[in-house]
Formats: structure tokens, C-alpha cells, sequence
């Protein structure tokens, strides 16, 4: 049980990747508090860990409001006396956007929930972190990487976050806190799915996506999860400030 005892909150817990990576550390012994915006979609995230036997509260938030993440790192802390781990998984994105298509209203709510979030939840998290030490993964994109067609603001927070992971890495190697962040390719999540009915619906575009990446397939969220638990695992002891492409190769392009 690699997670034995240790605590971990996800963002963007109730579905998808950060679910996927919550059912993983929690198979391995973790504690987990998944964040989320929806109420009804996490406390059935929550059922679903508990009725497996695993350890898992849900608090509703939204990572772009600073007061919303204190409350979360507070709530993990109250609920379980320690905080090990904490993937940033939170995201959105607007498609079909250029520079001059994104509005301001897009813009910030991509800032907020892809780059603010993970400041302030970081922010909160690492006092608690440095006498025992931790983990911190944050989700970026390939599109932290690469540039992509029609998601400027997205490519934006995506980079941002990258460099924030770096930055955070070298500011709290000495604490015994490491920072690294995955970069996924197309990964079949509902928020890939709102992307895809948004360019013309699943069943017309799935094949294109998958055709982006020399595999010819998208990631399930299990195959991201696995790298985030690995990043946030004692096999990763000596791995800070890494930016893990899981891609299927699509960056080699």
C-alpha cells in the first residue's frame, strides 16, 4: 500500500481523470477530499470510494476563488490531521476561440480554474506540507507544450502552469515538497466530450482526435491517473519540476 495513511486532495475529483486518480490512491491505502464545483456529482464520487471500503469526504468549491480552496486545504486538514498530496486537476476550456474570438469573460474563467487555481490551492496546501513533506501533481496539457488551433486562452494557462509547476519545484525542493505536473494528449472525459460535441458532436470527431497522435487512439483517464500517482509516489523520490507528456507521442510530432 503505497499511500498508506497519506491524505490527498484532487480538484475536478468528481469525474474523470481526477476521479480515476482518486480511485487509484485510494486502492493504495490514501485518504482522499475531492474538490468540485458540482454538488451532486461529488458526494456520488464520495459513494462510489466509500462503498468500496476506501476513505473519501467531498467539499464543494471552485478553485478560482481563493476563499473556496482555503476552505478545502482546511477541510482535508480537519477531516484526516495531515496533508500529503495534492493534484491540481481543475480545468476548462472554451474551443473554437482565437486571441480575437476569446472574450475577457472567457478568458478569465480559463486563467482562474487552469493557472489561479492552482496558485491558491498550492498556496494554501505547502505550510502543511513542509514538516512531513509532499506532492504536488498539477494537470497542464500538451497544449502547455505545443501550440493548438483555437484554444488561445487555454494554451495560455496550460504554459503558465508548467512554469509555475518549475518555479514551485525549485522554491520547495529544500522543504522536501516536490512539484510536477503531466501534460495529457486527448484524454475521453466529459470535458473532452463538450469539446468535441461543441466542433460538430463525439461520433464525427473522436476519429479525428484520436488521428493526432502517432498511437491513433485517445487516453482512457486511468492511463493520466497512473502518472499522477507515480509523480506523486516514493518511486518518483528523486523526480521535481518535471513536465510528464502523456500524450501517446503526440509531442514527438
Amino acid at each position: 500500500m503505497k499511500f498508506e495513511g497519506k491524505v490527498a486532495i484532487i480538484t475536478g475529483g468528481s469525474s474523470g481523470i481526477g476521479l480515476a486518480t482518486a480511485r487509484l490512491l485510494v486502492a493504495e491505502g490514501a485518504a482522499v477530499v475531492l474538490m468540485a464545483r458540482n454538488p451532486e456529482r461529488g458526494n456520488e464520487a464520495v459513494a462510489s470510494i466509500l462503498a468500496t471500503g476506501g476513505k473519501a469526504v467531498f467539499v464543494p468549491g471552485d478553485v478560482g476563488v481563493r476563499d473556496d480552496c482555503k476552505r478545502c486545504i482546511e477541510a482535508a486538514v480537519k477531516a484526516y490531521g495531515r496533508l500529503d498530496i495534492v493534484f491540481n486537476n481543475a480545468g476548462r476550456i472554451f474551443v473554437n476561440r482565437s486571441v480575437v474570438e476569446t472574450s475577457e469573460e472567457e478568458w478569465d474563467a480559463t486563467m482562474n480554474s487552469s493557472l489561479k487555481g492552482v496558485f491558491w490551492m498550492s498556496k494554501y496546501a505547502i505550510p502543511h506540507m513542509i514538516k512531513p513533506g509532499g506532492a504536488i501533481v498539477n494537470n497542464a496539457s500538451i497544449f502547455g507544450l505545443v501550440g493548438g488551433s483555437g484554444v488561445a486562452a487555454y494554451c495560455a494557462a496550460k504554459g503558465g502552469v508548467i512554469n509555475l509547476t518549475r518555479a514551485m519545484a525549485i522554491d520547495h525542493a529544500a522543504q522536501n515538497i516536490r512539484v510536477n505536473c503531466v501534460c495529457p494528449g486527448s484524454v475521453h472525459t466529459p470535458l473532452l466530450e463538450d469539446e468535441m460535441n461543441a466542433l460538430g458532436g463525439v461520433e464525427a470527431q473522436l476519429p479525428q482526435f484520436a488521428a493526432r497522435h502517432p498511437m491513433n487512439r485517445i487516453a482512457t483517464p486511468e492511463e493520466v491517473a497512473r502518472a499522477v500517482v507515480y509523480l506523486a509516489s516514493d518511486d518518483a523520490s528523486f523526480i521535481t519540476g518535471v513536465a510528464l507528456a502523456v500524450d501517446g507521442g503526440r509531442s514527438a510530432w
